[in-house]
Parts: structure tokens; C-alpha cells; sequence
């Protein structure tokens, strides 16, 4: 699966969503209100976020944002060690897990079948959040 032909799944997933691009990552959000994106393709490493060495080249990490049930269930408490530097491989975000945040590294078209259920479930979470925010809750 090539960086290309997730962001573009991503981007006809939206419908009425948009993208917004940084520094080479990508950032998707569920409507232009949006102040957190509910999945995001970086790059490379920041200043905050060396885990993954991503600069290893040819690389890039997309990260998706689910609910604490979908989170604990794939990880459980996510006490384990994590090898952040595993490709094709599903796994607790290096730095926002504790905000239910997974991540993987070039995932394959096997494991993206296992991610696009966990893609709309992002998607609609943020579409929820959005909701009750415009709400007034």
C-alpha cells in the first residue's frame, strides 16, 4: 500500500471533510470546525515524536484516533513493550496511545483491510464530537 493510495482512500472517505497538509503529513478532519484531526500520515520524525524513525526514508506512519473500547481491545492496557520501529504492524501510537491514538508504518493491503473499519469508526467519532460541540453539550 503506497502513501498515495491511503491518502487518497482517506480523502474519498471525508465527503465533505476536509485535509490539510505540513510539512510533508497529512492531517484529515471531519468538517472545517474540526481542532483534531481524526487520522493523520506523517513522514518523518519531529522533535517530539522519534519513535518511529520515520527519516529511516521510504517511510511514512499513518495514525488513527478510535474509541477506548476499540483501543483496548486490540492493546489492552498497552503495557507492553512496543518496537515503535515495526512496519506493517498495528500498534499503540508512541505518544498519543493514552488518548486511544494507534498507529502503523507502512501498512500492507492485508493489514489496511484491518485498519479501514477502525478508519470509519475515527471518522464517525470525530463526526459525533462535532455534533455534541455544536450542540452545546
Amino acid at each position: 500500500m503506497t502513501e498515495d493510495t491511503l491518502t487518497q482512500y482517506l480523502i474519498d472517505m471525508l465527503a465533505g471533510g476536509h485535509f490539510e497538509m505540513a510539512d510533508d503529513n497529512t492531517f484529515f478532519f471531519h468538517d472545517d470546525g474540526n481542532e483534531f484531526p481524526f487520522a493523520t500520515i506523517v513522514t518523518k520524525d519531529s522533535a517530539s515524536d522519534k519513535a518511529s524513525q520515520l527519516d529511516r526514508g521510504g517511510l511514512y506512519r499513518l495514525n488513527i484516533g478510535v474509541s477506548k473500547a476499540s483501543f483496548q481491545g486490540l492493546f489492552g492496557d498497552a503495557q507492553e513493550p512496543v518496537d515503535h520501529t515495526a512496519l506493517d504492524t498495528l500498534m499503540p501510537h508512541p505518544v498519543y496511545a493514552r488518548m486511544h491514538w494507534l498507529s502503523v508504518i507502512n501498512p500492507s493491503a492485508k493489514t489496511f483491510d484491518r485498519v479501514k473499519p477502525l478508519l470509519a469508526e475515527a471518522h464517525d467519532l470525530a463526526i459525533e464530537l462535532a455534533t455534541e460541540r455544536n450542540s452545546g453539550r
